[in-house]
């Protein structure tokens, strides 16, 4: 999504969003994301307002005081950034991929069943399942931090059986340009 995003050419408008589609937003953010209402509030104080940054091919960036929270493409999900996963890694649920998949991630390849299945690869066990469509953060083996942002394209278990395709669609990854844009 982010592959070649430069501000000067990619953002449309910047506007502040009325306080009742905050509300809506704030809702929508809570529901998506496995965070309490209070590590919200650290995120994005109540009394403060975001600002709504429309940027091409109908992506939405929120920002908080010129920083970045989250963003949505078209009226998907919203995505946080990986500044905002790496101060708060417990919001996504986790899956892992293998050493051979780093290079394709960072390059901002969709992740495959196998690189997610294999030996160096993590999926939660059965019974914390992710299903489809599911927001999820990407760790590589050895590394401690999350390497990207994806969203689920089979649930874990029928990647584990199917074990082919896309597993995860990449949103967003160290060293895209959304990565290196620290303020808008």
């Amino acid at each position: 999504m982010f592959k070649k995003f430069s501000p000067s050419t990619d953002i449309a408008s910047q506007t502040p969003p009325k306080s009742s589609v905050q509300r809506s937003i704030r809702a929508a953010v809570l529901s998506q994301w496995k965070v309490e209402p209070e590590i919200l509030e650290q995120i994005w104080p109540k009394k403060e307002s975001l600002i709504h940054v429309k940027c091409r091919e109908h992506i939405s960036m929120y920002t908080l005081n010129s920083e970045p929270l989250f963003f949505q493409h078209f009226d998907g999900p919203f995505y946080p950034t990986l500044r905002i996963l790496h101060k708060y890694p417990f919001i996504l649920p986790k899956v892992g991929v293998d050493r051979g998949a780093i290079r394709f991630l960072l390059s901002g390849a969709h992740m495959m069943c196998p690189g997610l299945t294999s030996a160096g690869g993590y999926l939660p066990p059965p019974e914390s399942e992710i299903p489809a469509d599911a927001l999820v953060a990407i760790h590589a083996e050895g590394k401690e931090s999350a390497v990207a942002i994806g969203i689920t394209k089979l649930s874990t278990e029928e990647m584990r059986k199917v074990n082919k395709g896309v597993g995860v669609e990449i949103a967003t990854h160290l060293g895209d340009d959304l990565w290196a844009l620290r303020t808008v």
